[in-house]
């Protein structure tokens, strides 16, 4: 069976797509994330632009991968420069990856007029950058930026850069439709012309500003590339890259080629949620494969059909994805899921349970106040384990106040939290200050337990974010919280819905600490 390899490259062309920031914990975990799926080479950024990025392959570095590949980005030397000289080139170096991807201009227009250079000089950037780099470095993929547009103008000069990094060296030349607007016809045309010329291996890359980034990628695996590229969501600039997510499976099940497992596949859902919630987005319903209506039948005729023969309107199984069926307006809904999630946290529950009746009613209403529990595990462990009577009690809420007070225009404003919670009995009552209203809380609360609990001292608040559910009411909207915290062993996701923030913070907050103490509990337990 061929097999064709993953390039994920959401941490950087995603992330330079608009209204999408990831702190560099959201990449650490999102890469984490993308090794459980199988991606063979994680893009993580480029070190020499900006701090993010360069803090990024720091972490990285002390985090440990099953298979996926980190690769910096960045670009060939620049025109008159020499490689050992190059400031791009020493900052590819200095992030210590594996592997990394080098982009050139391919396109004779872009060469004189983007670059300000010769054609001649531009060989020699591709050609210097590559062999310097490849000397130093296990892997080098060459990027040949504007490729297509370049073929289609002048297919001479396209295919002496690349040739060009062929012969320098380069493990892989990607063949890049930077601009988004090329035809599959013309793709997979081209890459056939491309491949009786060159013996490296190739590898697509193409954008979205045709609605054909994904046919174009597919077109070409069928024109013979081994590697695909493309981001998590299809998040990129403009109208984005190629969407991994609907890549996967049609090149897995409709194309019938090895990318990633069975088992990894059923993971797609999960991790498209995962990275929507971290970069603060509503998970799109109609996205294909994963999306909430993907699988979801309303019409009588389709729901009488699906009832007896899933393959009259499902083109795959649900669950090959980590999808599920929905019948509309039927409370049979949701159970696999719920079970699913019962034996991933160790959770015996049976499919007659009467009590699944009840952690599916209790979820169903949580959702209709807001909550979602991509990217908030822990909150949903908790809410099956509250359903099941398993869940500890460590403590009883009296109370919380939070005061922010300034006091002069130029002075920066001061906030203070006081907790009242009683545990075993005993009334509990502290107050703390913070950088802000969120911070005081969660210093006051982990203040109050630390003395009954001294398993918290270890607990931080690695990230905090907020989304507006109704952005029609304005500053009166309900909001969701989702907090991200972590110890020197994990880290885990909980969430809060209210319109008032700070109780949606004190929710997911809350969550954080019944979550660590719960598990901490059962971690003793064990033998």
């Amino acid at each position: 069976m061929r097999t064709i390899e993953l390039y994920d490259t959401t941490l950087r062309d995603g992330a330079q797509g608009e209204d999408v920031s990831f702190t560099v914990e959201d990449k650490v975990r999102i890469a984490h994330k993308l090794d459980e799926l199988g991606v063979h080479y994680i893009e993580g950024g480029w070190p020499g632009s900006n701090p993010r990025d360069i803090e990024f392959f720091k972490k990285i570095k002390r985090s440990s991968l099953a298979q996926a590949r980190v690769t910096a980005f960045g670009s060939t030397r620049r025109p008159e420069k020499s490689a050992e000289d190059d400031p791009n080139l020493q900052g590819l170096l200095s992030a210590e990856t594996e592997a990394v991807a080098i982009f050139g201009k391919s396109w004779d227009m872009h060469v004189r007029e983007a670059l300000g250079s010769t054609l001649d000089e531009n060989l020699r950037m591709v050609g210097d950058s590559v062999k310097y780099l490849k000397k130093r470095l296990a892997e080098v993929l060459f990027d040949a930026e504007h490729f297509f547009d370049g073929y289609k103008r002048n297919p001479e000069y396209a295919l002496k850069v690349v040739k060009e990094a062929e012969s320098a060296g380069a493990d892989w030349i990607v063949l890049c439709d930077t601009n988004g607007g090329s035809l599959p016809s013309e793709i997979k045309a081209i890459f056939e012309a491309v491949k009786k010329h060159c013996g490296a291996r190739l590898a697509i890359h193409t954008h979205n500003d045709s609605e054909l980034a994904v046919a174009n990628a597919i077109a070409a695996v069928e024109a013979g590339a081994e590697q695909v590229q493309g981001t998590i969501n299809g998040y990129g600039e403009r109208c984005g890259n190629a969407n991994l997510v609907s890549l996967i499976p049609n090149i897995k099940l409709k194309l019938g080629m090895d990318c990633v497992s069975g088992e990894q596949m059923a993971r797609l859902k999960d991790v498209s949620s995962f990275v929507d919630e971290l970069a603060n987005k509503a998970h799109w319903s109609h996205q294909p494969y994963v999306g909430k209506s993907a699988f979801a039948h309303k019409g009588g005729v389709h729901v009488n059909a699906i009832r007896k023969n899933r393959e009259t309107y499902e083109h795959v199984e649900p669950e090959a994805v980590g999808n599920r069926r929905r019948i509309l307006i039927s409370d049979l809904s949701g159970r696999s899921a719920i079970l699913y999630k019962a034996e991933e946290y160790g959770i015996d529950l049976d499919g007659e349970d009467p009590k699944l009746k009840k952690i599916l009613e209790t979820l169903k209403t949580s959702e209709n106040l807001g909550f979602q529990y991509e990217g908030a595990e822990a909150s949903f462990e908790l809410l099956m384990r509250d359903a099941l009577g398993e869940k500890e009690i460590f403590f009883d809420f009296i109370g919380y106040r939070v005061i922010v007070e300034k006091r002069r225009e130029d002075e920066t404003p001061i906030s203070e939290a006081t907790v009242k919670i009683r545990v075993n009995g005993v009334p509990e009552v502290t107050a703390a200050e913070g950088t802000g209203p969120v911070d005081a809380l969660d210093k006051a609360i982990r203040k109050a337990l630390g003395k009954f609990y001294p398993e918290l001292e270890d607990v931080n608040l690695c990230d905090y974010k907020v989304r507006i559910l109704d952005e029609k009411k304005g500053t009166g909207a309900k909001i969701r919280v989702l907090v991200e915290s972590g110890d020197h062993h994990s880290k885990w996701g909980t969430v809060g819905v209210s319109e008032n923030i700070i109780e949606a913070s004190w929710q997911a907050l809350i969550d954080s600490i019944q979550y660590k103490l719960n598990s901490f509990s059962k971690a003793k337990e064990r033998p």
